[in-house]
């Protein structure tokens, strides 16, 4: 039994140390306000929102869910990237005006998003702002790298924009976006399936191990 623990120990320890940028799906989420607004806003709306990042297919999908905004909808992007994660305000790396399709929910509603972007779009601003393409070194390749950076560095956030008075057309509600799952499990199953083969040999060169 000691054995078994020693390997689930060590597949939880490799795990825990393998970089980001292994995993070909990221998942980061966020919870939207008017006091995460920079400056903070007494807004009664919320919302929350998911973006899915998957590096091998180059595929972003957008998420997102609110309610009880003091005005009607404008605009949504993600902006990126602060040079604080977590704080701060930039200006916008996704397409503008708006996302694509994005609900113009009148005052008071509640409004759902799900949009799937090309992270490598044959036309940049299928996906990203114009103005962060170039600043990113001009290519589709840049602007992605430099949004996939920044939200693994918590340097990006998720705005939605409504009427309501001009200080809320900068954004009513926002978050951060955070990393909160990096599904790999063929990693692990490779890791655990190895230490499972090597037990017997441990076994048959110490005869006096038990399980």
């Amino acid at each position: 039994m000691k054995w078994i623990a020693f390997g689930l120990a060590l597949v939880v320890a490799v795990a825990a140390q393998a970089p980001v940028a292994r995993a070909t799906v990221l998942i980061f989420t966020t919870s939207l306000s008017g006091p995460n607004e920079s400056p903070p806003n007494a807004s009664p709306g919320t919302g929350s929102a998911t973006v899915t990042i998957d590096d091998a297919a180059n595929m972003m999908r957008v998420q997102v869910d609110f309610t009880d905004l003091l005005g009607n909808v404008t605009a949504s992007h993600i902006h990126c990237c602060t040079s604080v994660p977590g704080t701060g305000t930039i200006g916008v790396a996704t397409t503008t005006p708006t996302f694509t399709g994005f609900p113009s929910t009148p005052a008071g509603g509640h409004g759902t998003y799900d949009h799937t972007f090309d992270l490598l779009p044959a036309t940049p601003t299928d996906t990203y702002n114009a103005a962060f393409v170039t600043l990113k070194g001009g290519t589709v390749k840049g602007a992605r790298d430099a949004l996939l950076a920044g939200l693994e560095a918590g340097e990006a956030y998720l705005n939605i924009h409504s009427d309501f008075s001009t200080e809320f057309r900068a954004g009513e509600i926002r978050g951060f976006l955070e990393l909160t799952a990096v599904p790999e499990p063929s990693s692990l199953l490779l890791l655990a399936g190895a230490f499972c083969g090597m037990l017997p040999l441990f076994r048959r060169r110490n005869p006096g191990l038990r399980a």
